[in-house]
């Protein structure tokens, strides 16, 4: 028997102690013939009562079983993905007029499914690169984490350069092969290509000694697409959002090809243009520190909550049928008797 107490048990004996105690008291006090004559709770009843409180205790107390396994999978590798919140990642060209965010968050979730058990990191950059998620296997934390990502607020954007995060992805893989060097490491690097900033961009050659694959993920069209101007955290008083404009209409964001072409070669990685009518190609993990444990098995535990649960809803029932039988005999006793004489 295994027991996984949703609270602590001291705790869980304090909050039953009370009603346990006054449930007692009155079973020992309480008199046989009571609860037939006068229609008060005999000690049947209060027997009954006493039965569900020890039924709630031992469901709080989760018990359960050894037993049931789940296969499980572990991929050796370490997963950097680097994505471009700059404002044009949310130029309006992907699938139509939504913005490119949408597709770089769907392919990330592919990414998660292709490589389970990996360990993610997440870096962000705009006008500086962010870690927003250090190497963990909490896939969940790195979708979240994407999700409430939003691009830079407009007015504070300067420009930006397309290679500023490199010297942080850098460390990061640095850092993660002499943390674990038998596992290998790939970088998805995802963007759009688009150079801001006045001076040229750097080169991500220094991480490409720690990578053994990856991929670099191009978003946007040739034609371009609207960006709308980010002002933070949008309230209910917001007002409708603008679009950013240059020399009176709209500015539009066109994907730099070329300079995502240089960025997978610095990286050693293939370069692919991503589109919502195409499905993405990810490369297998590195085999040489792959490994599928498909025939490990991690035990988990067979609740029995649920036992206790159908115990307490026979009681429960005992009880409401014996509350609807008190109610109709006192409806009985004080209904007017018509047909007096006069």
């Amino acid at each position: 028997m295994i027991l996984q107490p949703v609270l602590h048990p001291v705790l869980l004996v304090l909050l039953c102690a009370a009603p346990a105690v006054i449930v007692v008291r009155a079973l020992i006090t309480g008199s046989p013939g009571k609860g037939s004559g006068a229609g008060g709770p005999g000690r049947p009843i209060w027997a009954l009562r006493l039965g569900m409180i020890v039924v709630v205790f031992a469901m709080l107390l989760r018990p359960g079983i050894p037993g049931g396994t789940s296969q499980t999978l572990a991929t050796d590798t370490d997963i950097v993905i680097v994505v471009d919140t700059t404002a044009s990642i949310i130029a309006e060209d992907w699938d139509g007029d939504r913005p490119r965010l949408t597709g770089v968050r769907a392919d990330v979730q592919a990414i998660v499914e292709e490589y389970p058990g990996a360990r993610f990191a997440l870096i962000s950059f705009d006008a500086a690169p962010q870690l927003r998620l250090p190497l963990t296997t909490d896939a969940t934390a790195l979708v979240s984490a994407l999700d409430v990502m939003a691009p830079e607020i407009t007015d504070r954007s300067r420009g930006s350069s397309i290679s500023i995060a490199n010297r942080m992805l850098a460390q990061t893989l640095s850092a993660a092969a002499q943390a674990s060097p038998d596992r290998s490491r790939m970088v998805f690097y995802l963007g759009d290509g688009e150079q801001t900033a006045s001076r040229g961009p750097e080169s991500f050659a220094s991480s490409a000694t720690f990578i053994d694959g990856g991929s670099v993920l191009g978003y946007g069209t040739a034609e371009g697409g609207p960006m709308q101007r980010t002002m933070g955290r949008a309230t209910t008083d917001s007002p409708p959002p603008e679009y950013i404009e240059y020399q009176g209409a709209r500015a539009l964001s066109v994907i730099d090809e070329d300079n995502l072409n240089a960025i997978a070669g610095q990286l050693g990685v293939p370069y692919q243009h991503r589109s919502a009518d195409a499905e993405i190609t990810l490369p297998e993990a590195p085999t040489r520190t792959t490994d599928y444990t498909a025939s490990g098995e991690v035990g988990n535990v067979i609740e029995l909550y649920w036992v206790l649960a159908l115990v307490l809803i026979v009681l429960v029932g005992v009880e409401i049928a014996r509350a609807t039988m008190l109610i109709t005999r006192l409806r009985g006793l004080t209904r007017p008797v018509n047909g007096g004489g006069r």
